[in-house]
């Protein structure tokens, strides 16, 4: 998994409560287990129209924020099924970053186990950020995870609570396998004394 440590882009604006992981990535989708992908189906069904063809209203598919790397949504995003895809698809369209006033809970721990920093705000600092980033691409935002701190495109600071543990494992790159891996060296010697204490096994 990649580190999260500092990020700098485009926010996107998606003022939209309720955003739901069918929203974020149809059912249709769900048939590959691969990670990559899946980011030209985010939102798909509000991005294309039925021919394929782009809606040119929807903020993804406008110039200023074609490679936004933060998005600035609406209360309770991430609501609806526990689908993993739903991160997979942010992710792979190379957002690293969601901020709302508040998250649906499983999709709020599958943002963390897949390198997505999910940021919770009290809503009138969402409304700042969320203003700063429909002024375009010229209005980026800077993300430290160190500092815990926003900082907005005319230099405005907003700072932001996360857990200890999970600011750990985005900073060093730790998904559930790279944290057993951590302790390889403990199960290597548990194996080895099973060997000589438990050789029937």
């Amino acid at each position: 998994m990649e580190k999260f440590t500092t990020l700098t882009g485009v926010a996107a604006p998606l003022s939209i409560k309720n955003i739901d992981t069918d929203m974020i990535i149809p059912k249709q989708f769900l048939k590959t287990i691969k990670r990559s992908g899946l980011g030209k189906h985010l939102f798909d069904e509000m991005r294309y129209n039925d021919d394929g063809s782009e809606r040119e209203d929807f903020v993804l598919n406008k110039p200023a924020y074609r490679k936004a790397s933060i998005l600035v949504g609406g209360e309770n995003f991430g609501c609806g099924s526990s689908r993993e895809h739903a991160p997979w698809a942010i992710l792979d369209f190379g957002i690293r970053c969601v901020i709302a006033p508040s998250f649906a809970d499983i999709f709020y721990n599958n943002c963390f186990k897949n390198g997505i920093l999910p940021i919770r705000l009290p809503r009138e600092d969402v409304d700042k950020l969320m203003a700063d980033a429909e002024r375009g691409a010229n209005a980026t935002v800077t993300i430290d995870l160190d500092k815990q701190q926003i900082t907005g495109p005319d230099g405005g600071v907003i700072a932001f609570d996360i857990d200890p543990f999970r600011k750990h494992c985005l900073m060093n790159g730790l998904d559930d396998i790279g944290l057993t891996l951590e302790k390889a060296a403990k199960i290597d010697a548990f194996e080895e004394k099973r060997k000589l204490t438990q050789p029937w096994l």
